[in-house]
């Protein structure tokens, strides 16, 4: 605990308190977002916008209107993020979420975010409400296409999308773009998970993105408690429980270290 990025006594006491609540857990869940991944060097869709791709309005690149309008402008833009996905690794924080699983009977992972980093680390029930850059489907019946016969890119160039072999579609990330609904399983995989939890982890997320932002609000208001993870103060307005400052890959390794000694 000497680690803590802000070793306060206050946020030390968090994460006991919150290593006790894990204790008295049967049903566990964590609702990661983009803070998660950004601590293994993956930069958020804003940050990424606002850098290299700063001369590109959003709504060119995360659209179906602009996947329509340009195919190969949009598929290039996912074909480097797949790159930059595929070449990060698993920080301790997704570690340690894989070590919860040995100490809580059923945790599940609810993410916003399309890496693939929770499956790859190894947890076992991962719920991706965004979609995921591992998976890709045609744009017209939605048939699977598979991802080790899409093109990646090393810059930020336009790259033609693949042609689906059953109907002759265009190929494209199964990933939720903006004025797309949710998958229908995942929101409601998520949704039950959040209602039967005892304690629901909220880390790396602003709580500022629905409906993601409202599992927190399901959790607490089913009688679970909510547990932030986050170097600053979020701008949700969900009630967390117990709000532990710092990174991901600093204090879940810490929470479940504190765990292991209730157990």
């Amino acid at each position: 605990m000497d680690d803590l990025v802000a070793g306060t006594v206050t946020e030390r006491d968090a994460v006991e308190a919150a290593a006790r609540a894990l204790a008295a857990a049967r049903r566990v869940v964590v609702a990661t977002g983009a803070g998660m991944s950004q601590e293994s060097g993956i930069p958020t869709f804003r940050d990424a916008v606002s850098g290299m791709w700063s001369r590109f309005d959003p709504d060119d690149l995360a659209t179906p209107a602009a996947f329509a309008r340009d195919p190969a402008r949009v598929f290039g833009w996912y074909a480097w993020r797949r790159r930059l996905m595929r070449a990060a690794e698993p920080h301790t924080g997704y570690d340690a979420l894989v070590a919860l699983e040995a100490l809580v009977p059923d945790v599940v992972v609810v993410t916003q975010n399309i890496d693939g980093l929770h499956r790859r680390a190894g947890s076992r029930r991962v719920v991706e409400l965004h979609g995921s850059l591992d998976r890709f489907v045609c744009a017209g019946a939605l048939h699977p296409y598979p991802a080790e016969a899409v093109p990646e890119s090393a810059a930020d160039g336009a790259v033609a999308p693949p042609v689906c072999p059953q109907c002759g579609a265009l190929v494209r990330p199964a990933v939720v773009w903006f004025g797309e609904m949710l998958p229908e399983t995942a929101v409601r995989a998520a949704w039950e998970a959040a209602a039967r939890c005892d304690v629901m982890l909220v880390v790396g997320t602003s709580g500022l993105v629905y409906p993601a932002a409202a599992l927190p609000q399901i959790a607490g208001d089913a009688g679970a408690t909510v547990v932030e993870v986050n170097p600053e103060a979020d701008e949700g307005s969900w009630p967390a429980l117990i709000r532990c400052r710092g990174r991901a890959g600093v204090v879940l390794p810490a929470l479940v270290e504190r765990l292991r000694r209730h157990r």
